[in-house]
């Protein structure tokens, strides 16, 4: 069983313990902290809490997660792109639709079924059983290079280069507009929207801090091919920093205009370059995905406008 300890500051005062965990428990689903406190797995200050309980200043708040049950997620034969693989690790070019691991309704189809066939038991465990190899991940509709994992220290020394920031990650989109600096840098603390759950915002009460560095490709009047370099890793970070600096990625709906002019399928966002030190040899190593074909056809129309 694991154990997440929380001390409440000033920013937390009076707000309803539920609402409390969903900002600090992004991984969590709302529905699944609540079942948490039916099930009096929420204490404070060594007393069980219901979801409407007020938490003050120096609150000691402990959420006691119980072990993950055995899922039964099962191998599929799914066609995987590998720019690279050894006895430790693969690199894998994900296509768009792909969602990288099994959650609660969608346990087929996922990038985690595809590896476990094309490596059977040897995936490292760390993540948990939906999450065999996964180091980090990407959004469905978001292409790119993945980093998987077989062996649980490689995958560790991963994860603390990620930590770090020591992974060089250089991703590919089009944005809306035209960015008229050649270059800069958004930096904004990313959290949960403080109203749609489902979305994240630069949330200065209870983000997680995040920067994006932006470079210029190649303007097309309404709209502009950059180059984005992470230095953290947030969920949807690109996303939402473009669209808080008014250029939200082109066909993302979910953080820019519902209009689809090109017909796309969600955002215009490639993880193009990925590079580390190998866990176990010490070489660094860098792979480039190439762009998928609608990314490209996308850009030669543009170039024809």
């Amino acid at each position: 069983m694991d154990r997440l300890e929380f001390i409440a500051g000033e920013d937390g005062n009076a707000e309803r313990i539920d609402r409390y965990l969903a900002e600090r428990c992004p991984d969590f689903s709302r529905s699944y902290l609540q079942k948490l406190l039916k099930e009096q797995a929420v204490s404070v200050n060594g007393k069980a809490v219901k979801a409407n309980y007020k938490v003050q200043s120096r609150d000691r708040i402990i959420l006691e997660i119980p072990e993950a049950e055995k899922a039964d997620i099962l191998p599929e034969d799914i066609p995987l792109d590998i720019l690279y693989e050894d006895d430790y690790l693969l690199v894998v070019n994900k296509p768009k639709g792909m969602v990288v691991h099994p959650s609660a309704g969608h346990m087929e189809g996922t990038l985690v079924n595809a590896v476990m066939a094309h490596c059977g038991d040897h995936l490292s465990g760390i993540n948990g059983v939906l999450r065999p190899g996964i180091v980090h991940r990407i959004d469905k509709d978001t292409t790119g290079a993945l980093l998987v994992c077989k062996d649980d220290a490689v995958h560790r020394d991963l994860a603390e280069q990620l930590k770090e920031h020591s992974i060089k990650r250089r991703y590919r989109a089009v944005v809306w507009g035209t960015l008229k600096e050649d270059q800069g840098t958004v930096e904004g603390p990313i959290g949960r929207h403080p109203i749609d759950r489902k979305k994240m915002a630069v949330n200065y009460k209870n983000g997680k801090d995040a920067v994006t560095h932006y470079q210029v490709l190649e303007r097309f009047g309404q709209y502009t091919y950059i180059e984005c370099r992470l230095e953290t890793g947030r969920t949807h970070q690109i996303r939402v920093h473009m669209a808080s600096i008014g250029h939200p990625l082109l066909g993302d709906s979910v953080y820019g205009p519902s209009k689809n002019p090109w017909k796309l399928q969600g955002q215009t966002l490639h993880a193009m370059v990925l590079g580390f030190r190998h866990p176990v040899t010490g070489e660094y190593m860098e792979f480039t995905a190439p762009l998928p074909e609608y990314f490209s056809e996308l850009l030669d129309k543009l170039r024809k406008r």
